[in-house]
């Protein structure tokens, strides 16, 4: 059933795969109308209720947040999103309950005694977790008597969900991914050192940990400034490739520590010797924490310096100004970006983490909700609309005309979306207890990058696997007590 809505729009979404294998995509171009993609979603069972049917239509629905994400659009915009079709074809309000990031805990905790609860909240994985610590605190409460995952609208998520569950019961709106890393690199710097494109080796499933860290090793030196790996999210980017996480999570055994596991063990071996041979870039006070141009992301990408830099792709969404004075010529195909290598001896899976802090990817009903219909409306509203063929085909020719984007760019997008979506990796660190967040963070953070001397993964484990257990143990049992009240 995930797999359900690809099967119906591989027919029509705007570059569709020829052939078989991992053969270079050829774009078939097709021209959608609302009327064609709301058939098409149709045929795979995927619709909207009729406004006569539908429960919480014509409500005003209270958004909790630190900024308005549904009425920023320009007009000729604003038709393309949810917010359009809950207001108009509803007849919905939005009512949004300002706060900061900073307060936004204790504003709703005081909101929810207060019996003001609004209706609903960002959700996420990370700056915008909400789970497990808001469902135990009681702020949040299940969706699950308003948003059904056997529908075909939900489906797909349904083991994004999963993931974010107490027993049977889900915390989480899970609306969409997206990839929350991929590793990019000047398609001009890579050719002049003669090494093979990223993209190219992925095609030929020839993109592995091996071929990575060859790179890395060749470009290096510490004495002409050259430093293969720089910004922060390189740290994870080996464990994000094996599927697997330090903390794992799921409906039947909770949380579990998962630092034994052999993968990541692996997985860290190859970051410990990139790191013991100056692959990865460090100030001049010998810290690995700091960033090249004070703290510029893609720093030295441009000029040679810096030959991969994992971040997000939505991060080429800025100005072309500000990407080609950094990354590369951009109008010139210069940026270019693949997924996370894989591990050579793993699985033959290549793996990303799935990524979702916005308001496109996920939501919490809020405990005490006055309107929960109204909210998992506007949630499948937000929903519907992101998987609609007319708005993929306008989101990426913004990307062309907007951000100058290339067709191989377009095209890697697609493939990088069909990993997230194929096994989803969830950083579950986002919303814990304080004392187990620290203590991952501590181990993760300072004992991977921050320490000048290089850490190997087995002194990190005996220096926190015995506290990274205990709080594991009383989180736990905080569940075991909420699942069974």
């Amino acid at each position: 059933m995930k797999r359900i809505l690809c099967a119906v729009l591989a027919v029509v979404l705007i570059a569709s795969l020829v052939g078989c294998g991992r053969g270079r995509r050829e774009p078939i171009q097709l021209t959608l109308s609302t009327e064609d993609s709301a058939a098409i979603l149709a045929a795979a069972g995927i619709t909207l209720p009729d406004v006569s049917e539908a429960a919480g239509a014509g409500t005003e629905v209270k958004w909790f947040g630190w900024s308005d994400p549904f009425q920023n659009y320009s007009e000729d915009e604003i038709i393309n999103t949810g917010f359009y079709t809950f207001t108009e074809k509803y007849g919905n309000t939005i009512k949004v309950v300002e706060t900061t990031y900073e307060q936004h805990n204790d504003d709703l905790a005081q909101l929810v005694l207060s019996d003001e609860a609004p209706d609903l909240m960002p959700g996420g994985s990370n700056s915008t977790a909400i789970f497990p610590m808001n469902a135990t605190k009681q702020m949040i409460q299940p969706c699950d008597p308003w948003i059904d995952f056997d529908n075909p609208l939900w489906a797909p998520m349904k083991d994004l969900a999963d993931l974010f569950a107490i027993g049977d019961k889900h915390y989480q709106i899970c609306i969409t991914t997206k990839p929350s890393n991929v590793v990019v690199y000047n398609k001009r710097v890579v050719d002049s050192w003669g090494f093979e494109d990223p993209a190219e080796l992925y095609y030929n499933d020839e993109w592995t940990w091996d071929k990575f860290s060859d790179m890395c090793m060749e470009f290096s030196n510490v004495d002409e400034d050259r430093f293969a790996l720089d910004g922060y999210a390189y740290v994870s980017m080996f464990m994000e490739a094996t599927g697997e996480q330090v903390l794992m999570h799921d409906t039947v055994n909770g949380y579990w520590s998962n630092i034994d596991s052999p993968k990541i063990e692996r997985a860290m071996q190859y970051l410990y010797e990139l790191k013991k041979n100056d692959c990865t870039y460090r100030g001049k006070d010998g810290s690995r924490w700091a960033l090249r141009d004070n703290g510029t992301f893609g720093a030295g990408l441009k000029d040679g310096l810096c030959l991969f830099y994992v971040i997000g792709e939505s991060f080429f969404t800025n100005t072309v100004e500000m990407i080609s004075s950094v990354w590369g010529d951009i109008e010139a195909g210069e940026v270019m970006f693949a997924p996370l290598p894989r591990d050579p001896e793993g699985d033959g899976v290549y793996y990303c983490q799935s990524s979702f802090d916005d308001v496109k990817g996920a939501m919490g009903i809020v405990n005490n909700a006055k309107n929960p219909e109204g909210a998992a409306l506007l949630a499948a509203c937000i929903r519907f609309k992101v998987i609609d063929p007319v708005v993929i085909k306008i989101d990426e020719r913004q990307l062309r005309d907007t951000y100058k984007w290339n067709d191989d760019m377009i095209d890697m997008s697609r493939v990088c979306q069909e990993i997230a979506d194929a096994n989803f990796v969830v950083d579950p660190t986002g919303n814990l207890p304080d004392n187990l967040q620290n203590a991952i963070r501590n181990m993760m953070g300072d004992g991977i990058i921050r320490t000048a001397n290089d850490t190997s993964w087995a002194q990190l484990k005996e220096n926190n696997s015995e506290t990274i257990d205990y709080f594991i143990d009383e989180l736990n049992a905080e569940l075991d007590e909420l699942a069974n009240s």
